[in-house]
């Protein structure tokens, strides 16, 4: 086990998303509960969106307020299009606007090839592609009717795909979470051609091995946590709060210029740590 393994200390400058409005899908655990906190820590208003779990996604808000923003659990699942409406719209009238959409909410349904069935393929294409493209098209629409707003952003509006270092890993017996994340990619750099010329910045965040509960077996025990380090180049297993710094970056000014990029946070996970002593 290495010694540097333990959680970022990096300081998020309180202010630097003051006065924008944020949504995170999938935000009251995990991922999604780091980033909804960072965002609020940087001056963000969050909105808090949850498909189950509401006493969960209510202690985030809770977390949030604390920072002196304003924060509201919406419930939806992204995956069906009446509910991601009528979120986007309830936001937009409780909040004025929204600037910042995080499309976050993903799941996983695994099997070996053979054995996976329809049911569990279409489900995680589901919420995984077809949700995110769903957020975004509804944010998209306030970002246009809205427009630049020098004194909040440089930006019309930002989108953060929240994706995997499986957008380019191969992995066995994951072929509908790969399928769905190397979907994301694509969907990610088309939108941010589209609609760079009406500034607005569309990027994604990859991550690698973070300590998740949805994959709590992989690092929970010392065992578990040896053998996944052989994969991580950094030798940590990332926190959420990893993502959530990466998260706020590119959701802020200081990324202006910064478009249809795919920010791997993944300890090197993705420079095929096999070949570091061999081929």
């Amino acid at each position: 086990m290495s010694s540097t393994e333990g959680a970022p200390a990096g300081v998020v400058p309180a202010q630097l998303l003051k006065g924008q409005k944020a949504m995170v899908t999938g935000a009251n655990s995990g991922i999604g509960r780091a980033t909804a906190i960072g965002l609020g820590r940087a001056g963000a208003d969050v909105v808090v969106n949850y498909v189950a779990g509401r006493e969960e996604a209510e202690k985030v808000v809770d977390e949030i307020m604390a920072f002196g923003v304003r924060a509201a659990a919406y419930e939806a699942d992204v995956s069906k299009e009446d509910q991601v409406v009528a979120m986007v719209d309830r936001m937009v009238q409780e909040f004025g606007t929204i600037d910042i959409m995080v499309a976050n909410a993903g799941l996983q349904r695994d099997a070996p090839f053979t054995e996976m069935t329809l049911a569990q393929w279409q489900k995680v294409i589901d919420v995984n592609l077809t949700g995110q493209f769903l957020c975004a098209r509804e944010a998209t629409k306030e970002f246009l009717r809205r427009g630049v707003v020098p004194e909040v952003s440089r930006s019309a509006g930002k989108i953060i795909c929240m994706s995997s270092v499986h957008q380019v890993i191969p992995w066995a017996g994951h072929a509908n979470y790969a399928s769905s994340k190397g979907g994301v990619q694509m969907l990610m750099t088309t939108l941010a051609q589209e609609l760079a010329p009406q500034k607005i910045r569309v990027n994604a965040i990859a991550p690698g091995a973070i300590k998740t509960p949805i994959n709590r077996s992989a690092w929970e025990t010392p065992e578990a946590q040896e053998d996944l380090l052989r994969l991580i180049p950094y030798k940590r297993v990332g926190e959420p709060e990893d993502i959530a710094h990466a998260a706020v970056a590119l959701a802020s000014d200081l990324m202006d210029y910064v478009v249809g990029t795919t920010l791997y946070v993944d300890g090197g996970m993705t420079l095929f740590p096999g070949f570091a002593t061999g081929g």
